[in-house]
């Protein structure tokens, strides 16, 4: 099957990938964000693609590595870019910092067992002050909502 073929599966938010995770077999459905769906269709036709499984015209992944090293080491940009690394911004910075469901990530990241994921999950300490500061906002709009709608009865003693 080519990749071509492979990503011929449109929905409302985009399109739907499907592959089979290399590492654990799973089958796995992977909605595109708008990005990633113009970068893959930049190369949809390219020679090394068009006739393959690949999505980049990339012989493997250490030399895909190897050109991430070399635009880093360009750019300045620290630490050294891999796909791992790439894979984990995914999992932590876009996913899970935006509120998507460790067990969505889970899912699109192929992994059989949700422990797998959570390591991802460990390192998000911004996540926890912002999931706190939300807790905060909403207990005191409560709280103030419930003081609002008490209503106090008070006997005035003369003497």
């Amino acid at each position: 099957m080519s990749a071509k073929s492979n990503r011929s599966h449109w929905t409302a938010a985009g399109t739907l990938y499907y592959i089979q995770q290399a590492k654990t077999g799973m089958p796995t459905r992977i909605p595109l964000l708008p990005k990633a769906i113009t970068l893959l269709d930049k190369y949809v036709d390219h020679p090394l693609c068009y006739n393959s499984e690949k999505l980049f015209p990339v012989s493997s992944n250490q030399k895909m590595n190897a050109y991430l090293k070399e635009i880093a080491d360009i750019c300045g940009i620290r630490p050294v870019l891999t796909f791992h690394l790439a894979r984990h911004t995914f999992a932590t910075n876009i996913t899970l910092m935006n509120d998507v469901p460790i067990e969505t990530v889970s899912k699109m990241l192929g992994h059989k067992n949700i422990k797998t994921t959570q390591h991802y999950a460990k390192i998000m300490d911004k996540k926890i002050d912002n999931d706190m500061a939300k807790l905060t906002i909403k207990l005191q709009e409560k709280k103030t909502k419930d003081t609002a709608m008490t209503t106090y009865n008070y006997t005035l003693i003369t003497k």
